[in-house]
């Protein structure tokens, strides 16, 4: 017997986007909107807004900056009790956000994957998810349940400002330092020491993600500025101590 699959409705068809399909199709008919794309794959078929938007769940792979505009599209279609996730890189921008702007009885959980299409190429199982309740806590118990036994990631249930303020170093200075080693290159590849190596491994990981994954880092955390002029001022007196020497 073939048990039917809930419709989940999937709003950004990018990078992640289909990363995210890839993995939620076992479990979801996924219908996926995105007015740059133009044709599905194999574990989703594209649709209009509207449709996407009125499946029971509905997850926003679009960036932060984006989001906004793409609230205010989905709200007229939205079912009264959807579940609508947002999976951007910073939670309390977004959470407030879709708090202020979808109707009251929709559930709003937000969730952070920390992957991408690169460092989730080879498979998700014991990667990591942040999942933060924005309405409800039982509705972001739920989301963290599946994540954890259907996809097999580690899941961190915390606030939108506990995951931001911990992003603010772990994203904020990763994606700062590889971007002005990416300014450097051409770097070395001939003699180099396993923490170089690691270093670029490292900076491989988010070479190719998007002006606006960057700008959602460093411009919508609202602790990333904090951790910036800390790691400059740290960075300031390391020069001043080598000129010191």
């Amino acid at each position: 017997m073939t048990v039917k699959k809930e419709r989940l409705g999937l709003i950004g068809y990018g990078a992640f986007g289909r990363l995210t399909a890839r993995h939620l199709s076992a479990w979801f008919e996924v219908a996926a909107y995105d007015p740059a794309v133009s044709e599905g794959d194999a574990h989703a078929v594209l649709t209009d807004l509207a449709t996407a938007a009125a499946c029971p769940v509905v997850v926003l792979a679009v960036p932060v900056e984006a989001l906004e505009d793409t609230l205010s599209a989905i709200r007229p279609h939205l079912a009264p009790d959807a579940l609508v996730i947002d999976v951007g890189s910073v939670k309390v921008k977004p959470a407030l956000a879709m708090d202020a702007a979808l109707p009251e009885g929709v559930r709003i959980v937000g969730a952070h994957p920390l992957f991408g299409p690169q460092s989730g190429k080879d498979g998700i199982v014991g990667l990591r998810i942040a999942v933060c309740p924005v309405r409800e806590a039982k509705d972001a118990r739920r989301v963290a349940a599946f994540c954890r036994h259907a996809l097999k990631l580690k899941v961190f249930q915390v606030t939108p400002e506990d995951h931001d303020r911990e992003a603010a170093v772990v994203q904020g200075l990763t994606h700062l330092i590889a971007r002005v080693l990416l300014n450097m290159e051409p770097l070395p590849t001939r003699m180099t020491t396993a923490s170089f190596e690691r270093l670029m491994q490292a900076v491989d990981m988010v070479r190719h993600d998007s002006p606006a994954v960057f700008r959602a880092i460093e411009r919508d955390n609202p602790f990333a500025a904090e951790v910036r002029d800390r790691f400059f001022a740290l960075a300031d007196q390391a020069r001043h101590d080598v000129d010191e020497l």
